[in-house]
């Protein structure tokens, strides 16, 4: 009993770690978006350097190591940050400093995981998961976009799954609505009707047998 109670504990305390993490790393997304904002920086150009400086941590995780440990002076991660942020915009690299300086560089992945999600509210987009039977040709992405952009008000972002069961057609879902032109379930609602009506047939002879004066 103890043991589960410590187990408990430790994953309520997890699921706390967690909150607060996300809720930090979108009052950081907020604050650099905010920035770029009243810098008259390129959004786009943003996100590219971000994903850009991401790949260098990735190809080189002892630089990445060296910017987080608590264990580097402060001074020797922004001398670090000058020499690998020459180029970049002042916006990203006055972002990176401010992560070093304040302990927080570990959360460089999960800012941009908050940025990516604010940059599309911004936009107006609306993550859309469509299903179908192949794959979608550019053609059909296209005629989909300009109709499902009039159906949700904003901007369509696909998640597309091939499903083989599909048998034609095609399933949208947009939030909790679900845009269903598939055949197969066409197919399993013709299928149900009849199953529907049957089992109501079955009951009325059941009735009948119950009360043969109704006969």
């Amino acid at each position: 009993m103890k043991k589960k109670v410590e187990q408990d504990a430790r994953y309520v305390a997890s699921l706390d770690a967690d909150e607060t993490r996300e809720r930090l790393a979108e009052i950081y997304a907020k604050a650099l978006i905010g920035a770029a904002k009243e810098m008259g920086a390129s959004y786009k150009e943003l996100w590219e350097e971000y994903d850009s400086f991401i790949d260098v941590c990735n190809a080189f995780p002892a630089l990445e190591k060296i910017l987080v440990s608590a264990m580097t002076p402060a001074e020797e991660k922004k001398r670090i940050l000058d020499e690998i942020c020459d180029s970049a915009s002042p916006v990203f690299s006055n972002f990176l400093k401010v992560l070093a300086r304040r302990e927080r560089f570990y959360m460089l992945r999960y800012i941009r995981l908050s940025c990516r999600e604010l940059d599309k509210i911004r936009r107006g987009s609306v993550p859309i998961q469509i299903t179908t039977a192949t794959s979608l040709s550019e053609e059909t992405k296209n005629s989909l976009t300009a109709n499902l952009k009039k159906l949700v008000g904003g901007e369509p972002e696909f998640s597309v799954t091939v499903d083989p069961e599909t048998i034609g057609g095609i399933i949208v879902r947009v939030g909790d609505v679900v845009y269903d032109a598939s055949i197969a379930t066409q197919l399993n609602k013709v299928r149900q009707e009849m199953i529907n009506r049957s089992a109501h047939e079955i009951q009325n002879r059941r009735d009948c047998f119950r009360n043969p004066e109704g006969n």
